[in-house]
């Protein structure tokens, strides 16, 4: 069995668009594997290799890189045609990506049309309520694998006739939905039905049993980088719920979504950005509705990967962030956007809440729609340090945020990222071998 060190898991510690793909992408040229276990196409890794940008939701980071095995494990909902479109452009851009490369579960949910189509009009008719999701048709797919009468497997794409037996079936249930529930025209199933015969066609070689693949790996030493996507706070549990997604996306959710024991998740890299940001509804203790969150906004390029909606922005959040490097047990922390905050000439962290009045011992996500954040003051910097070359470079206040951090979050900075490009990534307190 693997030990502690061998295996990494990197996750997000806050609402998402920290930068994960990034920090995954620097350690995948030391792992055979890369595997991720939550989410599905609604997450988006963006990774710059010199002047080109990539952007990946479904095929994990790691395919950037020669002799990884990315695997999209049982915990993540599988859209075929989404990945089938990122495989495209990769072959476009020179990378091919065979069975040797890329496998996904047999036991990955499959997102299905009706599932988008659901999606949307759930929002539609929540109204002012709606959660925001990114109508990729993310958490229908997830009520489906738990209503378990009602949900296609990935494994279905090994069998042709099969596939299209079941799509027929469960089709006629969701048009029926449909039209008593919603009103609307009901799907073209046999349309549906050769839609993703064609998708069997494609992906049947690379559908297999990924536990048993990373319990192998596992037990044999080889390295697993564990993919995290979304954020701590957007947790289906221990997130700021009803505003979360659907799937666990702590740490906590690396043994069941990719079907290994608890001791391979090994070292947990915690990414956190120099500031806090979030797409859509839900509370946001720290933001800032003015002239700074519009400043983070156009220097971070803080538009979804995904949806290319605006995101929301603000101070740093480093109580909520405290939090979820303990849900996580977080081994060090990956501090992202760090250029970023170059030209403020003051900066805030949030180091604990008052609700109702009273300073909080402890966070309770249920409490962040009525919390006042208490904040520190902190001296900002000019300088442009995009450009530096070691942690020692960076300027005396940027040193001393570094620091801050990391006694409000209780977790060592290993990694600072002062740059998209893979180059611009310092070592600061890490342990991590490899970095690119």
């Amino acid at each position: 069995m693997a030990n502690k060190s061998e295996n990494f898991t990197v996750i997000g510690l806050q609402w998402g668009d920290e930068g994960k793909g990034k920090i995954v992408d620097a350690l995948a040229n030391v792992c055979r594997y890369v595997a991720r276990f939550c989410g599905g196409a609604n997450a988006g890794h963006t990774v710059t290799v010199g002047t080109e940008k990539f952007a990946l939701h479904l095929i994990p980071c790691g395919i950037l890189h020669d002799g990884v095995l990315n695997v999209v494990g049982n915990g993540v909902v599988f859209d075929p045609g989404e990945a089938l479109e990122e495989l495209d452009a990769l072959a476009e851009r020179g990378i091919s990506v065979g069975p040797d490369k890329l496998r996904v579960s047999s036991a990955a949910q499959m997102v299905m049309p009706w599932h988008k189509l659901f999606d949307g009009l759930s929002e539609t008719a929540l109204g002012k309520a709606k959660i925001g999701t990114t109508a990729r048709g993310i958490g229908p797919c997830y009520a489906d694998k738990a209503s378990r009468s009602v949900g296609i497997r990935a494994g279905a794409l090994k069998d042709a006739d099969s596939l299209a037996q079941r799509i027929r079936q469960v089709g006629q249930v969701k048009n029926r939905i449909l039209s008593a529930v919603y009103g609307q025209d009901e799907l073209d199933i046999e349309a549906i039905v050769r839609e993703y015969t064609e998708y069997s066609r494609k992906l049947a070689p690379m559908v297999c049993n990924t536990g048993a693949i990373l319990r192998n790996a596992t037990a044999a030493g080889e390295r697993i980088l564990f993919e995290g996507g979304q954020g701590s706070l957007l947790d289906i549990d221990h997130g700021t719920y009803p505003f979360v997604t659907s799937s666990s996306v702590t740490a906590c959710g690396v043994s069941p979504g990719a079907g290994v024991p608890p001791v391979a998740v090994g070292r947990v890299v915690g990414v956190l950005k120099a500031y806090t940001t979030r797409v859509g509804a839900g509370p946001f203790p720290t933001e800032q509705n003015n002239e700074i969150g519009q400043y983070l906004r156009d220097r971070g390029n803080e538009y979804g990967t995904t949806t290319g909606r605006p995101r929301r922005c603000g101070h740093l959040d480093a109580f909520a962030a405290r939090y979820t490097a303990a849900l996580s047990g977080v081994d060090e922390l990956a501090l992202t956007l760090f250029d970023v905050l170059s030209g403020l000439d003051e900066l805030k962290i949030c180091r604990g809440y008052r609700v109702d009045g009273r300073e909080q011992d402890t966070f309770d996500p249920d409490c962040m729609d009525r919390a006042e954040p208490i904040y520190e003051t902190l001296p900002g910097w000019q300088e442009d340090i995009s450009g530096c070359k070691s942690f020692e470079d960076l300027p005396q206040a940027a040193k001393g945020y570094v620091q801050r951090v990391e006694e409000v979050v209780g977790c060592p900075v290993g990694i600072v990222s002062v740059g998209k490009e893979r180059s611009q990534t310092l070592r600061h307190k890490t342990s991590l071998p490899g970095l690119q």
